[in-house]
């Protein structure tokens, strides 16, 4: 039995944060952190899944159902489960998984597996799905499998992402329209570069879906069906934290329109602004950001970025900063000495740039 491979990656959002579940616009990259897959079929209607992050395998039936496997093989055994609640007939099958996207960084390490698995399992059973539908079917996975209610901008970056570019991702259609914007920030001599705070964030704790509660909430006393929809003036209706969560989304949809132009004019100061001011707004407005989070992003601002920002759903995880390719080591060095003054846990600074999506590798 000879067993191929295939990879996706990790991401990063670059502004848009919290918009993929509320109809709003997203401006994620693929980064080059890939989770692979090595799969072959089998004939007995089992899986059986090992990761070289855990010591034990998992073994279940494709036949299976929510609520039977639980902990890092959900992903797996959700992704067999919504492919063949798509009419799809999934083979059995023998995987082994490696990675080097961190974990709990927020950088959609549980997207990277799903997409992963959906493009071995798409290409073992000869499947006809596009790259759009499959990352729907890997988001169906995580929300009604293993019980995250996530948007689909992690599974969409991951399964569609382009070397070079960034993906303005318009989530208000049921399937998502999903446009290359070039990110070419490193021809001007720039760098995006990820903090993992280390602290560690478990969206399905109730943080996430209590913020997706509440923006709802906010969406139904303005009657839209999405609230990306709202206008500054539509504020003027609301109170207290449905006012604050429909601010955060109607400043952050013009932010991710204001970043693409900015972009496509190379106004990096102006990116920078933006990065910044949508931290900001995630701080204060939906309320999502942590003291780790705070200090990475003033910190690398201080220490001369053009801007920084939490990226991902937030309660911990990663910031993003861009920042001149001759200040890595300055904002490397401040962040460190930053976190260490205010007692945190160590964390990881490291470049990135925009990666293909999921593909089956040589």
């Amino acid at each position: 039995m000879t067993k191929q491979r295939w990879s996706a990656p990790g991401r990063v959002n670059l502004i848009g944060e919290h918009l993929d579940y509320q109809g709003g616009p997203v401006l994620p990259i693929a980064i080059d952190r890939r989770t692979t897959v090595e799969a072959a079929a089998r004939e007995d209607g089992r899986v059986h899944v090992r990761s070289e992050r855990s010591e034990q395998p998992v073994e279940f039936d494709v036949e299976t159902r929510p609520g039977e496997v639980t902990g890092w093989a959900a992903y797996v055994a959700g992704t067999v489960w919504a492919m063949r609640a798509a009419g799809h007939d999934v083979p059995g099958l023998d995987l082994a998984v490696s990675s080097d996207v961190p974990l709990g960084a927020g950088l959609s390490s549980s997207a990277a597996l799903e997409c992963a698995v959906a493009v071995a399992v798409r290409d073992l059973a000869g499947l006809d799905v596009d790259d759009v539908t499959l990352a729907l079917l890997a988001q169906h996975a995580e929300n009604d499998y293993v019980g995250m209610p996530c948007g689909a901008m992690d599974q969409l970056a991951s399964m569609c992402g382009r070397a070079g570019h960034a993906l303005l991702i318009d989530t208000a259609a049921a399937y998502p329209a999903v446009s290359p914007v070039a990110a070419d920030w490193t021809a001007d001599g720039l760098v995006l570069m990820v903090i993992d705070t280390k602290a560690e964030h478990e969206l399905t704790d109730g943080g996430y879906a209590e913020r997706r509660a509440e923006s709802g909430e906010a969406a139904r006393q303005l009657d839209l069906d999405q609230l990306a929809g709202a206008t500054a003036t539509d504020l003027d209706r609301l109170e207290g934290v449905t006012r604050r969560r429909a601010t955060h989304v109607v400043s952050e949809t013009a932010r991710v329109h204001a970043c693409v132009e900015a972009m496509a004019a190379r106004d990096w100061s102006r990116v920078g602004e933006l990065f910044t001011a949508s931290h900001g707004s995630l701080r204060d407005d939906y309320e999502v950001s942590c003291p780790e989070l705070d200090v990475a992003v003033d910190t690398a601002i201080a220490a001369g970025a053009l801007g920084a920002r939490m990226t991902g759903a937030g309660f911990g995880g990663s910031a993003i900063a861009l920042l001149p390719a001759d200040a890595v080591d300055a904002v490397d060095a401040a962040v460190h000495q930053a976190f260490e003054r205010e007692g945190l846990t160590a964390p990881e600074c490291f470049p990135t740039s925009p990666a293909d999506g999921a593909h089956a590798d040589p």
